[in-house]
């Protein structure tokens, strides 16, 4: 029951002006980001930035000026970049609130008026009404009550119905019902203040995708540390000289992909602009790979299929006249003190002046209906869903069957009723009662506009993967009629709330899996949905503008509101549609698709060209005791292979659904071409080693005695050799690395082997650009030089080729025959 709160008086404009010059204002400090100084700082003084400076001063000592001109490069690369995309996070996060600030509506000198928050005072009256967020905290005063979701600071979705000298604390908003509450906590004070401080704050927030690179990037480190001590006691036992160590490990940590980080951001920076462009905006960092995972989406039938206008068509009379019908539909729209469009749509058709209540119950999305009492006029007038009123009250076939009709053309349907005697209309926990031997009085039919571009919307969703489910409050066969009118689809299967709180757990499960319409659904239905379906392993996106939205919002993977939803659903939403731009939704998940689908091509790139370091550094030391790569020739290998293509792959992702296909691409991709490349390379290094080091296998098998051998090699020979055979190794990684480029897009069925069929020729052309640009590297001596990549004989390259060659034959072959699969005895090819 619900009762006006007029007699209330509130604060002067004086004593207002009086309180806020003792302090007692709500005037809250702006909260900013970082600074500019802290992101530098953040940014430069890393572990890995630690790690390359250490090694700097020591190649400067030795005056190994060349090398610590590539390792600064690569610093200040990674630097800058970080800096500049942080830099214009701190901006639009110091100018977007987390937490919007609403207006707040006060009682002074007996008016209610509207004013930004920042003028409250203690003491002052605030009313609160449906969807209102609690700005202040303060308790209860008057007749009012009201039912307040505190979800948003205790995380229970429990509704706490609230009275006169209950608290209210500010970040939790009204769901039902009006009431006035005294601000007495204010500014820094209140809990308000608290959350928008700290959701004001820089927020690094991993994504799922960047802890899995995270953690494999905390393996490589210790890796890394574990080679590193290995070169350590080599350098304290004398077996290598200490520059030749230095150099050893600063090779050995650049096989940490600082670089991986880099490609990650620009991917994130590309996707950010695309999106922006979309008309959303992103309130969760982590929306954007999230949205990528998205296979199902609810949606609201209001603002989505329909534009969220609607019109009474009709009224059908039930035993009265239909002028007295309307009057009495008019006064009723007229008097009830929170409108909504509904009853917006009976006042436009019936317009009259509003008349004095006794009592009144507020529409609630949880039981379905409103009543009001005139003070005039005996009786309860009640408005409602005919399935919640019709329990009380007995309805012809006739009635039903015209209910029906309504529904299966698309209709929202709604019935009027009253009842003779005024009784309780909420019980002692201020829950509603719904009156007993009620009296239909007529049947409303209204229209619900459908969006233009429904069709097209729906069909680009199932173009990009993705189950659409509509949970509404309204009658299912109403918006069963009209989703099929939006292209859905004829096989839509339709459930009811009051089906579904009739079914078991498991029941309920299948169904949310099974079903595509929910009518008459509660709030807290719709969070178990959310919930049923994402325990069916289903990535869940919701969507919704109104209060009854804020609980599946915040249960859903991604939460997804409109701009001209409620303060509440836009707070906990991850993603706002700018300008309610809902058909730019299915555009957002491609967008999202096509980030995770370059970020993952990437990191197999990275993680093939670093474990094949690894495995043949070990190699390597281990058959000959000397290290295989050097500071410069091992960052060219990174530019050539983990350097330029990546970033075009990032730019050239296409959005497709990789999701839901058996095995596992990576370890598919990534573990064969690993273990291949890296036994090609070291065959290539004791090869060429070999052949320029014949004398010393002559010696080692007796042919020649040890006299001849200090006759026929010397240790300039011995040094020659191991350069000649180092860059055919660091050539066989780089024909490696770029030949992986078409398998990764397969152009044609020839490439097809560890991914699927691309067509996109790009990436084969860019590994071919590349390729002329080693080659430039290789034929100008001074940029060769530079690099320590002096030019073998052109029989050696050719050599080198034919190895590449049957390297690529191998490894296709390795891929197509599922050999992994078959080693391992599980299912990793995705094919």
């Amino acid at each position: 029951m619900q009762t006006h709160s007029s007699h209330l008086q509130g604060l002067s404009d004086r004593e207002a002006a009086n309180r806020r010059a003792a302090g007692q204002g709500n005037d809250l400090p702006i909260q900013t980001s970082r600074t500019y100084s802290e992101i530098l700082r953040d940014n430069l003084f890393t572990f890995i930035n630690g790690a390359y400076f250490f090694l700097s001063l020591v190649l400067i000592a030795l005056g190994r000026v060349s090398d610590v001109t590539v390792l600064a490069f690569v610093i200040c690369l990674n630097v800058v970049t970080n800096v500049i995309q942080e830099i214009r996070a701190k901006k639009k996060l110091d100018k977007i609130a987390l937490v919007t600030r609403p207006k707040a509506s006060i009682i002074r000198e007996g008016r209610e008026r509207e004013i930004d928050p920042s003028e409250i005072v203690v003491g002052d009256l605030l009313v609160v009404r449906p969807g209102d967020q609690i700005v202040v905290d303060g308790s209860v005063i008057g007749e009012g009550k009201i039912k307040v979701d505190e979800s948003l600071l205790t995380g229970e979705s429990d509704l706490i119905p609230k009275q006169a000298g209950d608290l209210l604390y500010s970040g939790s908003f009204c769901v039902s019902g009006i009431a006035c509450y005294e601000a007495q906590k204010v500014g820094s004070e209140s809990l308000a203040s608290q959350m928008t401080s700290e959701a004001r704050k820089f927020r690094k927030v991993l994504t799922p995708l960047q802890r899995q690179i995270n953690l494999t990037i905390r393996l490589l480190l210790g890796v890394a540390i574990l080679l590193g001590a290995i070169v350590t006691l080599r350098i304290i036992l004398g077996v290598i000289p200490f520059t030749i160590g230095v150099q050893n490990i600063a090779v050995i940590v650049g096989l940490v992909p600082s670089g991986l980080y880099l490609m990650i951001t620009l991917a994130y920076t590309f996707g950010a602009v695309r999106i922006a462009n979309q008309s959303a905006l992103v309130q969760q960092s982590n929306a954007v790979e999230s949205i990528s995972h998205v296979d199902t989406i609810c949606l609201d039938k209001t603002g989505t299929l329909t534009t969220n206008r609607i019109h009474l068509q009709t009224v059908f009379p039930i035993d009265r006249e239909r002028s007295k019908l309307e009057s009495l539909l008019g006064d009723y729209a007229a008097s009830v003190s929170t409108s909504n469009k509904t009853n917006d749509a009976i006042a436009t058709a019936f317009p009259k002046p509003r008349r004095s209540l006794q009592t009144e119950v507020p529409f609630g999305s949880a039981h379905k209906w409103s009543a009001i009492a005139f003070s005039d006029e005996p009786g309860v007038y009640l408005l409602g869903a005919p399935e919640i009123l019709g329990i009380a009250m007995p309805l012809s076939d006739d009635l039903h069957a015209l209910i029906g009709e309504g529904a299966a053309q698309g209709l929202r349907v709604l019935l009027f009723a009253h009842s003779s005697a005024v009784t309780e209309l909420q019980d002692e926990a201020g829950n509603p009662l719904l009156p007993t031997h009620l009296t239909p009085l007529g049947i409303l039919y209204f229209g619900d506009e459908l969006r233009p571009d429904a069709y097209q919307i729906l069909a680009e969703f199932q173009q990009a993967g993705i189950q659409v489910k509509i949970i509404s409050g309204d009658n299912p066969a109403t918006v069963a009629a009209l989703a099929k009118q939006a292209g859905l689809g004829d096989d839509i299967i339709a459930v009811s709330g009051q089906e579904l709180a009739q079914m078991d757990d498991a029941t309920f499960t299948q169904t949310a899996g099974e079903g595509t319409i929910f009518g008459r659904i509660t709030p807290e239905q719709k969070a178990r949905l959310v919930k049923s379906l994402q325990s069916r392993d289903r990535y869940v996106a919701m969507m919704g503008d109104g209060v009854n939205d804020v609980l599946s919002l915040k249960q859903a993977n991604v939460g997804i509101a409109m701009e001209s939803g409620s303060q509440a659903t836009r707070g906990v939403a991850d993603i706002v549609l700018l300008n309610d731009s809902f058909n730019a939704l299915p555009k957002i998940f491609l967008e999202g698709q096509r980030i995770r689908n370059g970020v993952a091509d990437i990191n197999k790139l990275f993680m093939v060209r670093i474990f094949s370091f690894i495995l043949t550094i070990v190699a390597i030391g281990m058959i000959t005791l000397t290290f295989p790569f050097g500071i410069k020739t091992s960052t060219i290998v990174t530019f050539l292979t983990v350097g330029i293509p990546p970033f075009f792959v990032t730019l050239w992702a296409q959005p497709n659904k990789t999701e839901g296909r058996d095995g596992n691409s990576f370890l598919h991709f990534v573990l064969p071409a690993t273990l291949s490349l890296s036994l090609a390379s070291i065959l290539v290094y004791l090869y060429f080693l070999a052949d320029h080091l014949a004398p010393i296998l002559d010696w080692l098998r007796g042919d020649i005695p040890l006299e001849a051998l200090d006759r026929q090699i010397s240790l300039a020979d011995i040094s020659r050799s191991r350069q000649i055979a180092e860059k055919g190794m660091v050539t066989m990684q780089i024909f490696g690395g770029l030949l992986l480029l078409p398998f990764l897009k397969p152009p044609t069925r020839f490439w097809v082997a560890g991914e699927p069929l691309c067509r996109d020729w790009r990436f084969t052309i860019l590994a071919g650009v590349v390729f002329l640009f080693y080659v430039a590297i290789v034929a100008v001596p001074s940029i060769g030089n530079f690099f320590e990549l002096y030019p073998l004989k052109p029989i050696y390259y050719w050599i080198i080729g034919a190895i590449a060659l049957i390297w690529m034959l191998a490894v296709r072959w390795i891929w197509r025959q599922a050999l992994l699969d078959r080693f391992l005895g599980i299912k990793i090819s995705p094919f």
